[in-house]
């Protein structure tokens, strides 16, 4: 067994007698409503999915943004990319902001006290207008010809992730704008030469988020936790197909 999986099989698994909250992520969240199969796999018995590798170069773009923003924050002004998209807002200046992004840590917490679990998530930024309301930001990194969009199929991943964040800002007593922004940086490939550069062209996309979703996801998260019977697996599940198609041959 491989060390991710020693490792996964212990950590933060749920005890339906437990009595401590019981953490879940904004990601776990996601998989749940993926496949409530793979969810009770990886947060009841800990056979988790198995691991995807890590973006570098998203990361590294995350990096410098917020080093960009938190010039601007630090300064209370307007950034250009604000400017240009005529958004009326600052970065938003908190003592927590730190740990908001920390999702391994900690990120943004709610306790929902009907099902003792503790839900999280980690934003990239928030931003305030002039009415006090949080808005919402993510940062997203692309290489890509045609034009950054969020019209894809798979990015309602995205958008359901800035709803998970207004809701857990909300529950943290904040009001916050139904409308978010994606940063979204698109590499150029088109260059005549690399020289050691990759340029990006910046696109501030908004979105109007609708997280009454929420809540019931998070209730229906807590019963497939706490029952005894494994869910069935989802027929669009990738993960789900491989392993039947395997036990075939078994």
């Amino acid at each position: 067994m491989s060390d991710y999986y020693k490792a996964n099989r212990t950590r933060n698994l749920y005890d339906p007698n437990g009595m401590e909250p019981f953490k879940i992520s904004r990601s776990k969240i996601d998989l749940f409503l993926a496949c409530p199969r793979c969810f009770y796999l990886d947060r009841r018995l800990g056979v988790g999915r198995p691991p995807g590798f890590p973006f570098s170069l998203n990361s590294a773009v995350d990096a410098l943004l917020k080093k960009e923003f938190d010039f601007h924050r630090a300064n209370k002004t307007v950034h250009p990319l604000m400017t240009q998209y005529g958004v009326d807002a600052v970065p938003f200046q908190h003592e927590k902001m730190d740990e908001w992004r920390d999702s391994l840590r900690r990120g943004v917490q709610y306790h929902n006290k009907a099902t003792n679990l503790m839900i999280t998530g980690g934003i990239d930024d928030a931003w305030v207008n002039p009415k006090g309301e949080l808005i919402v930001v993510d940062y997203k990194a692309t290489s890509k010809a045609s034009e950054v969009t969020l019209d894809a199929k798979w990015q309602d991943g995205y958008k359901r992730q800035m709803e998970v964040y207004q809701w857990l800002l909300r529950k943290n007593g904040f009001t916050v704008s139904d409308t978010g922004y994606f940063v979204y940086c698109n590499g150029d490939a088109d260059k005549e030469a690399f020289d050691g550069r990759l340029e990006f062209s910046i696109k501030l996309i908004p979105y109007t988020g609708d997280d009454s979703w929420v809540e019931k996801a998070v209730t229906d998260a807590h019963k497939c936790l706490s029952g005894d019977v494994i869910p069935a697996g989802m027929s669009d599940c990738d993960y789900c197909q491989y392993v039947e198609a395997i036990s075939k041959y078994k």
